[in-house]
């Protein structure tokens, strides 16, 4: 009984801070949105694909140990540039969008990323998903990992 409460714990826990994340706007927010008005509902989970993809790809790499590789300061400079760098690029298109202040329910058909892409490069882009994973997503799997061996991490991260 002790142990399906500390499981309870660890997936309640898990879905709450995973959920902050979730509802915080940003590069992932703004492209779903976007991708959902062109191509519509199938844009959404397609752009989440890509996202959980590229999250479980990490979750490989950290149980494997190269959080300690990549939580270098260079290397969390050089992801903090390149994102900060993605995003401004991002708003200054949407600050020239928004001169225009048209809103066109039409399809558009010219070319995008597939939003399985869109997914994983959005995520790649945000500066705080790699940070959150590297501070409280890898925290989350030494605990629960430690404790629990592979069955904590799997509810920690499938939650």
């Amino acid at each position: 009984m002790e142990v399906l409460l500390i499981l309870l714990g660890i997936f309640s826990s898990s879905f709450l801070i995973a959920l902050s994340g979730a509802l915080m706007p940003g590069p992932l927010l703004t492209i779903t949105i976007t991708e959902a008005s062109r191509r519509g509902f199938w844009a959404g989970p397609l752009i989440i694909l890509g996202h959980g993809l590229l999250e479980f790809t990490l979750l490989i790499l950290l149980l494997l140990g190269v959080g300690a590789v990549v939580n270098q300061p260079y290397i969390m400079g050089a992801v903090a540039l390149l994102g900060a760098g993605l995003l401004w690029w991002m708003g200054l298109g949407l600050l020239k969008e928004a001169r225009q202040a048209q809103l066109s329910l039409t399809q558009n058909h010219g070319r995008s990323i597939h939003p399985v892409w869109a997914g994983i490069l959005m995520s790649v882009a945000n500066p705080y998903w790699l940070i959150w994973w590297l501070t409280l997503g890898l925290g989350y799997l030494i605990g629960f990992g430690c404790y629990f061996g592979f069955q904590g991490v799997r509810m920690c991260w499938f939650s």
